[in-house]
């Protein structure tokens, strides 16, 4: 197995591209023996005459062009991916917050195509609970928040709507039981909408769990142990949607919302559309702005 040599190939490629050694060692600021050896070295390693020497200028033989197409390519290649391991300039930043139930299918997509774009712009994905996320926007921390809600705040704009659905595990038995047993989060946005529906109904209930970890909400309703509301698209797979014939309450819908794009036209403007589009493909575009 023989490998090709990254400085021998640029030295091969500038005196192509140069027409000569002396230009060649000019251009890659060494002398014109360190060019002329490596030259050497990549003919004896190919076993190949790449360079016509007949002539005062130098030309390239057959197998140097084929090689060149070869180099030029290797060459490029391999200062991409140097740069983009090693080069920690970016252009801009971007603090972006989600729930983490409404980070999938949509925003993965998203930050893609913007990278592919802007691949100088750093983004950086804050996943947190609706609460804390406009918390962070009113203190600075988030520049561009999506929240889920009953209802948008002042200058928050509708993305789209998703129904509330409860939830439980896969065949049990915890929404019969009485008292009905709940577990969400103490952050969580749904807790407060959820409360005021069964109290509405009269239906008596407790609350299983004092936690801010939405894990540990899900191991409990999986172990049928309580019940819970999640979005219907966010539902994971060791849960589900709970078919109640009218014993719960329905729970309406809650809307995703954006915060703090304010019709702007810059980069983070570009991030807000692409938020948009990606949103209104998944489930239909909601207009509603605060």
């Amino acid at each position: 197995m023989r490998n090709l040599d990254m400085t021998t190939l640029r030295s091969f490629v500038a005196v192509a591209e140069q027409g000569g050694v002396t230009r060649a060692a000019a251009a890659l600021n060494l002398t014109q023996s360190a060019v002329s050896m490596q030259l050497k070295r990549l003919e004896e390693l190919l076993g190949q005459e790449l360079l016509d020497r007949s002539n005062r200028r130098i030309a390239l033989t057959g197998s140097g062009e084929l090689l060149l197409t070869y180099a030029r390519r290797l060459v490029d290649l391999n200062d991409e991916a140097v740069g983009r391991l090693t080069d920690e300039v970016y252009e801009g930043e971007i603090v972006l917050g989600a729930p983490y139930d409404i980070v999938y299918p949509v925003v993965p997509q998203v930050l893609k195509r913007f990278n592919s774009i802007y691949p100088r712009v750093k983004v950086h994905l804050k996943s947190s609970s609706t609460l804390k996320l406009l918390d962070a926007k009113r203190r600075g921390e988030a520049d561009l928040i999506l929240t889920t809600e009953e209802e948008p705040g002042p200058g928050g704009e509708t993305l789209t709507e998703m129904p509330l659905r409860w939830v439980g595990a896969p065949g049990g038995l915890s929404w019969k039981r009485k008292p009905l047993k709940l577990a969400f989060c103490n952050v969580c946005i749904f807790r407060a909408g959820v409360l005021r529906r069964v109290d509405a109904q009269g239906i008596e209930w407790e609350m299983v769990i004092d936690s801010d970890d939405d894990r540990s909400v899900e191991a409990l309703i999986s172990a049928d142990l309580a019940v819970g509301a999640l979005l219907e698209d966010s539902i994971p797979p060791h849960l589900e949607a709970i078919q109640t014939g009218g014993a719960l309450p329905d729970l309406g819908v809650q809307r995703i919302n954006m915060y703090g794009a304010d019709s702007r036209k810059d980069v983070l403007g570009e991030l807000a559309d692409m938020l948009r589009q990606g949103f209104a493909a998944s489930r239909g575009p909601v207009a509603v702005t605060a």
